[in-house]
């Protein structure tokens, strides 16, 4: 039997092809998985499509899951009463209670802050920071803290990265959450409170904690405080 070199290179050849149709197969894969996670929204969630005020989209997801503000409440071990002042924009919840929010509702927190398609990576120029003020809207009353999202459009972030604005406040009611937080003082003065410790941070300086500890910062010895704070909130 001989052995015959045209045959054998079409048999090459025919292999090679066969290579190719899977390299093919896997790169159309890859792209199809690619444009599907900078498609995909902030929630991850492809039917939910409730945007608008913070409120606005904490009641859509409420109601597009069939929960009432008692189940909400439930999960939360928030008062319905304030959630339906969070649902109606009359008080915006500090950063723990979104959390909770987000982790009842079954959402990504950046669902509630983002403010457009998601995307695979985040730019946010200065004067397009939006504000997120903890101001009552029939209320003249301060709670402590304004914050902008620096990251509101990035798909499946595992981290939030905000920028706080800090003020004076007597309120020391701590908070706990899952995941952990980082914060760096960029301006001013600040107290951490985390467990019994207090500990006083001037610019420059950082903290990092566990987040299921009993927490919560302000502004101490002066106007305000300017701090950057990253939460990793062990999001689904």
């Amino acid at each position: 039997m001989t052995d015959d070199p045209k045959k054998r290179n079409d048999q090459s050849e025919r292999y090679d092809d066969f290579l190719a149709g899977i390299d093919q197969m896997q790169a159309v894969e890859r792209e199809k998985q690619f444009l599907k996670g900078i498609s995909e929204h902030g929630g991850g969630e492809d039917d939910l499509t409730v945007l608008g005020p913070l409120g606005d989209r904490v009641r859509g997801i409420r109601e597009q899951k069939g929960l009432s503000l008692a189940d909400v409440a439930s999960r939360t071990g928030f008062d319905p009463g304030y959630l339906a002042r969070i649902e109606s924009s009359e008080v915006a919840p500090p950063l723990g209670a979104l959390i909770k929010l987000a982790k009842a509702l079954d959402m990504k927190m950046g669902y509630f802050l983002g403010t457009g398609e998601a995307v695979a990576y985040s730019v946010v120029r200065k004067d397009e920071r939006r504000k997120i003020s903890r101001r009552a809207r029939t209320e003249d009353k301060k709670y402590g803290y304004t914050y902008q999202s620096l990251a509101p459009n990035m798909a499946d972030r595992k981290m939030e990265p905000f920028l706080v604005t800090l003020e004076p406040s007597e309120d020391v009611q701590t908070s706990t959450h899952a995941g952990q937080e980082f914060i760096f003082v960029l301006d001013g003065r600040m107290e951490a409170i985390v467990g019994e410790d207090r500990i006083v941070l001037d610019a420059g300086d950082s903290i990092y904690y566990d987040s299921t500890v009993a927490h919560m910062v302000r502004c101490v010895d002066g106007p305000q405080t300017l701090i950057l704070a990253v939460l990793y909130t062990n999001d689904k």
